[in-house]
């Protein structure tokens, strides 16, 4: 385990920082990415110690440099990648631009592409890789003012399964988390009586903590989690059940 190279997209800040972490002190070598924010992404790797790599996730070309970097950097080939990278261009469809809609689709969805494509080839030749996107109880049961959000979010689940059958014969997973509403910053900026509204609606009567987020993903990407893979595991308080 301490060998292997880990990559998180989106992973300086909210629940990938919590992500990037919890990998780091379960002994894997940890490469962060990130977007924009320079002054968190500084203050991430401060506190941490976990390298942090800017590239647009959106952007194919960019994202095979920055494995390439990542790569140099650590060591090492990327044997678990978290595509975790997610922003919200919110609105409803008949006030929703075609920059809202389009940027949401590439850095939640199509990033999942380029990032696991610019890795897959690497993990078959080793047969070995764990793929683990991150998704979004949204992209389950659909959100009002989201239709961009919840379309990728929800192309995200069907992308895992069938990534899932190839890599399987390889002994790649591709599994997914799908979180419910949880205590980050994204969150925590929901105006307060919407807020009370939907913790109203989960049955153990709380907002998620990243933490729980982080505990998945470090269950799926286990070596000993090989028989797992095509799963979306929801982590949402029992909001959202099917």
């Amino acid at each position: 385990m301490a060998e292997r190279v880990a990559l998180v997209t989106g992973g300086t800040r909210g629940i990938g920082a919590t992500i990037s972490s919890a990998l780091n002190k379960a002994g894997y070598k940890v490469a962060a990415n990130y977007g924009g924010n320079e002054e968190a992404a500084k203050k991430f790797t401060m506190e941490t110690m976990i390298p942090a790599f800017k590239w647009d996730v959106g952007d194919f070309k960019a994202c095979e440099d920055g494995v390439r970097r990542v790569t140099q950097a650590l060591g090492g080939p990327i044997e678990i990648l978290v595509n975790n990278a997610g922003i919200t261009r919110d609105g409803t469809m008949h006030k929703m631009s075609f920059e809202q809609w389009n940027a949401v689709i590439q850095t939640n969805l199509s990033s999942c592409f380029n990032m696991s494509r610019c890795v897959i080839d690497g993990m078959r030749e080793r047969s070995f890789g764990r793929i683990v996107n991150i998704g979004s109880i949204n992209g389950q049961a659909g959100q009002y003012g989201q239709v961009n959000y919840a379309a990728a979010k929800s192309g995200i689940h069907g992308f895992t399964k069938a990534l899932a059958q190839e890599g399987a014969s390889k002994n790649i997973t591709v599994n997914a988390i799908a979180p419910g509403y949880v205590d980050t910053e994204m969150v925590r900026a929901v105006p307060e009586d919407v807020l009370k509204k939907i913790i109203a609606r989960i049955p153990v009567g709380r907002l998620g903590r990243a933490d729980d987020i982080a505990r998945g993903v470090l269950f799926l990407v286990a070596d000993d989690a090989g028989f797992i893979t095509g799963s979306t595991l929801s982590i949402n308080g029992g909001q959202h059940m099917y």
